[in-house]
């Protein structure tokens, strides 16, 4: 029988730079390996568009 908690919505994830570790547990912690790492993934795609974009300006212009 399903508790009252099965119920509830899953709390978002979200991690703070810096924040205690101490008290997560080792599903948090893979969680937040995860979430950080697809950040860090989109990050990196964004700022590739983005020098792809810079590259075009400036091949454009002969700077």
């Amino acid at each position: 029988m399903p508790t009252e908690d099965d119920d509830r919505p899953r709390r978002k994830i979200s991690h703070d730079i810096g924040q205690d570790l101490s008290l997560l547990s080792v599903e948090e912690l893979t969680e937040r390996v995860t979430l950080l790492n697809t950040e860090i993934a989109r990050l990196e795609e964004a700022a590739t568009k983005k020098r792809a974009s810079r590259n075009a300006a400036d091949s454009f212009f002969k700077k």
